[in-house]
């Protein structure tokens, strides 16, 4: 890849704006610091000031009578950037064109045909349609290309996932008119189909693990997560589950109120589970109601260094009442509320309003310097290198942050959740190769031209013959390593690794055929922290931290 190199003319050019922006920044942060003083009350807060006549006027004026072309909007977005950045780590700003996408995303539905797909050599290939969605439900098939709809083209090099997205969402119970290729049919199919709610899954899987034992797995806390995890949670107990695996790893998080509905759940009547306090030090304190379903059966609660905010608020509540039993490595460390707020040109700000609190009262935000987020970040790294993802004796603690819960048990504050049992990475599976090649899509790419070669192999095979008897063979590990090479331009070979591919292409295999539980069922039958749990449900089940 070439990267643009400044020249000399174009860096004066950039030089002379700088005694602008730096100019419109000062001016910005004196009226926004003035917006988001919540010391006002809310009559008083967007009033017309000095300060803000002084913002609006410089603006005006760039706007009619500087010398040449300025986009002041981008001008204000650098500033409103900088300005949060200097604030905390999580305190964000959202343009105008991501927030549609993002509400859409924590609202957990979306307007659609229903098809999981691939943008696949200038087509869109159906991966899968959604279980019980429209496209199903009209006959669109795994492996279909959709080449038009509604008469536009969808193929060609130029295709982009947002002129698909265009051309298939649209208002609910509107029409789309679908031209369809699949392969052995003589002529191009026909769909009409109505558009409807798509869900957005935040329940990866839900399946038992053993005779008694569920397993629930969440990937984030939008609006619908509380509503699919009470259904999973029904069914598991109709199914057997006097006990419950939540696996909360590598879940950031997301609504606080819908984490307080799942740690209610568990809690019994008028447990705290979380409170918070603002700058003022007014708190608010959340505890337990009589809805919980779950207060008698035996927990446990996977997390790891990627499991954060509402992830670290259910494990906080259930360690700091003793209930259950935290599985896994220390969690990532975000202790604080964000609020968002409109900015009123359609974009808006997640302000941080508040931290929040376990029931012992300990803070689990790690430490961070205003203004210098790469650390933060990094954090990550840290834990890798001083050997804390490997050993549980690497952890450090802080002794004044020391708290103890009604049993007895001491807990610490000051940089994530502690697991009651730890359970360190697992180095063969959690490799930075094939965690690379999982984030580049290559097994679901790999896997798709595989079933596409000749689906009719697997059309007799139940899903749970296929978890519990297929192997993939030896000659389609050299296949994918062949892909791969011929892909990334290398020389890799997966002797050292070829137990994990297997169990990648299987898992991704899985999916492309049945569902994602099927995949999750795959993988979780080697995962170390799964089987630490069925081990300690099974041949420790009076196990106490």
């Amino acid at each position: 890849m070439q990267i643009p190199i400044q020249t000399g003319n174009s860096m004066a050019t950039k030089n002379k704006y700088i005694p602008l922006i730096i100019g419109v920044a000062i001016a910005a942060g004196v009226i926004i610091g003035g917006k988001l003083n919540f010391s006002d009350t809310s009559d008083n807060l967007f009033t017309t000031n000095s300060k803000k006549d002084k913002l609006n006027r410089l603006i005006d004026y760039i706007d009619y009578e500087y010398v040449e072309e300025v986009n002041t909007d981008s001008i204000v977005d650098v500033t409103v950037n900088g300005i949060l950045h200097n604030l905390d780590p999580h305190s964000t700003y959202i343009p105008k064109e991501d927030l549609e996408r993002i509400t859409e995303n924590m609202k957990g539905d979306f307007v659609g045909i229903g098809i999981n797909f691939y943008a696949y050599k200038d087509s869109i290939a159906v991966i899968r349609p959604t279980e019980y969605g429209p496209s199903e439900r009209a006959g669109i098939m795994s492996g279909d290309r959709i080449l038009l709809a509604d008469g536009d083209t969808l193929y060609g090099p130029s295709i982009s996932n947002d002129d698909i997205g265009e051309k298939l969402k649209g208002d609910k119970n509107t029409n789309v008119k679908l031209t369809v290729y699949r392969k052995g049919e003589d002529e191009l199919l026909e769909f009409d189909i109505k558009r409807k709610a798509i869900p957005i899954k935040s329940i990866d899987a839900a399946y038992m693990l053993t005779d008694d034992l569920g397993y629930i797995k969440m990937n984030r806390f939008a609006e619908s997560t509380f509503k699919e995890f009470k259904l999973a949670l029904i069914e598991l107990k109709d199914l057997g589950a006097t006990k419950l695996a939540l696996d909360l790893r590598d879940n950031p998080g997301g609504f606080l109120g819908i984490a307080e509905q799942i740690a209610d759940e568990f809690l019994e009547d008028d447990k705290l589970i979380l409170f918070t306090k603002d700058k003022r030090g007014k708190e608010e304190r959340i505890y337990a109601t009589k809805r919980g379903d779950f207060e008698e059966g035996e927990l446990y609660i996977l997390i790891n260094e990627n499991s954060a905010s509402a992830s670290e608020v259910i494990a906080g509540a259930l360690q700091d009442n003793d209930k259950g039993i935290i599985v896994g490595r220390r969690s990532y460390g975000k202790g604080l509320v964000q609020r968002e707020m409109a900015l009123g040109d359609g974009s808006a700000v997640r302000l941080t309003v508040s931290r929040y609190y376990t029931p012992t009262g300990r803070s689990i935000q790690k430490p961070y310097t205003n203004g210098e987020s790469e650390n933060y970040y990094n954090d990550y790294y840290k834990r890798l290198r001083t050997g804390e993802l490997a050993d549980e004796e690497s952890i450090v603690v802080d002794d004044s942050l020391k708290f103890t819960t009604p049993k007895g048990k001491v807990v610490y504050g000051g940089g994530g959740i502690i697991p009651d049992v730890f359970v360190p990475v697992d180095r063969l599976f959690d490799n930075e190769t094939i965690n690379y090649l999982r984030r580049r899509g290559h097994f679901g790419y790999f896997v798709f031209e595989e079933l596409d070669k000749d689906r009719t192999i697997y059309q007799d095979i139940s899903k749970y013959d296929f978890i519990n008897n297929f192997e993939v063979s030896d000659d389609i590990v050299v296949s994918f390593q062949n892909y791969i090479n011929k892909r990334e331009r290398t020389n890799i070979t997966f002797t050292v690794y070829n137990a994990e591919i297997k169990r990648l292409i299987k898992a991704t295999l899985a999916q492309q055929l049945y569902d994602d539980n099927a995949f999750e069922e795959i993988l979780n039958k080697e995962d170390i922290m799964v089987q630490e749990v069925i081990l300690l449900s099974t041949e420790y089940p009076n196990f106490k931290q």
